[in-house]
């Protein structure tokens, strides 16, 4: 068992537009990307349960072999800078994801 923030060698989010925040998970080596993707722990259900958030909020899910990469994005409750929104620029929302247990 290995945590993804011991697979990855990047995690992230940021804006993705004034109503979404996107994420990116690369691994460096391709065992560790194969062995991520393969658990199939990150999922648009995953990511939904992990953030607690309804599944309907994950607005796209992509797994993009080519950079080692896993990208999915989710709908902002507010705009980004509106009354009570609390990231503006979204680049605070990835931490839960360092945790995640991978088999």
């Amino acid at each position: 068992m290995a945590t993804l923030r011991e697979l990855a060698s990047t995690i992230r989010s940021k804006n993705a537009g004034v109503d979404h925040i996107t994420f990116d998970i690369i691994c460096r080596e391709r065992a560790n990307f194969d062995r991520v993707r393969n658990s199939n722990v990150l999922s648009r259900e995953g990511v939904a349960a992990l953030f607690n958030i309804p599944v309907e909020r994950v607005s796209h899910f992509t797994v993009f072999e080519p950079a080692n990469a896993i990208k999915f994005t989710i709908r902002r409750l507010k705009p980004s800078g509106s009354p009570g929104e609390t990231d503006v620029f979204g680049s605070q929302q990835y931490a839960p994801l360092f945790d995640v247990v991978i088999p």
